[in-house]
């Protein structure tokens, strides 16, 4: 989905749902960071915007001490639930930008679907501060798609969108496109702007299935859907739950 400036607080006002509905991450994803940078009961990791926990578990049952640092309260406030049988697990209510933290004390920091919201100068830069000697950053992210095998939907959607969102948000959202190598590499490669030495980059692909009432509440947790007026949201979202049930539900 589009990155909206300034919308980051959305997130915090529908996090049970955002905890539910939003997708984790691939097994050979978490077993790629491992093998690059080991964990263990002696490590120390930093995640930068927690949500609702997608990107969490697999780091915690290496043992690892984990601090998340996440600007909303009610996200804090669920994963301490959530992670209550890990004590090595800790959160940190603030913006990371804005949070002071130990230098050279971590052995990874990573970041899940959420550091695009940092700035990136000084993100990077306090990243980097804060990593160990030989320590690692992983940044990942979900890059959803629709639906290839039902053109005909995508192309009732895409006007939907054009009807509603670009209406609103007075910009066009455009059509979806793959996210590619390319620009897998190209965002990876940031990174080389602050110091960092060794870059790779990776994608994994899988595919998500949702009844329509489930993908109108998966819709609900983007920012800039969650920042179009109700009653135009409500019409929106109804409108696209219509579409779906019209070519199989």
């Amino acid at each position: 989905m589009p990155f909206i400036p300034g919308l980051g607080w959305t997130f915090d006002t529908v996090a049970a749902t955002y905890e539910k509905l939003r997708p984790g991450y691939v097994d050979a994803l978490y077993q790629d960071v491992f093998t690059y940078c080991p964990l263990d009961a002696s490590s120390h990791a930093v995640e930068v915007g927690i949500g609702g926990g997608q990107a969490t578990q697999p780091v915690l049952e290496t043992g690892c001490a984990v601090t998340a640092v996440e600007p909303g309260a009610n996200f804090c406030a669920l994963c301490r639930e959530k992670f209550r049988n890990y004590p090595a697990f800790a959160t940190i209510h603030g913006k990371f930008e804005e949070t002071a933290l130990p230098e050279s004390s971590c052995d990874l920091v990573y970041s899940a679907s959420a550091f695009h919201w940092v700035p990136e100068e000084t993100g990077y830069q306090k990243v980097y501060s804060i990593l160990k000697s030989g320590g690692a950053f992983a940044r990942f992210a979900n890059h959803p798609h629709p639906d290839k095998g039902r053109p005909e939907l995508t192309e009732e959607i895409d006007g939907l969108y054009r009807a509603y969102y670009d209406n609103y948000h007075k910009r066009s959202i455009g059509k979806p496109v793959p996210y590619t190598e390319d620009a897998a590499r190209q965002r990876a490669e940031i990174a080389l702007k602050y110091g960092f030495t060794d870059i790779r980059w990776a994608l994994f692909h899988r595919t998500r299935t949702f009844t329509a009432a489930e993908y109108i509440q998966l819709l609900g947790t983007y920012s800039d859907h969650i920042a179009i007026d109700e009653p135009i949201r409500r019409r929106f979202f109804a409108a696209v739950e219509a579409a779906i049930h019209r070519h199989g539900g």
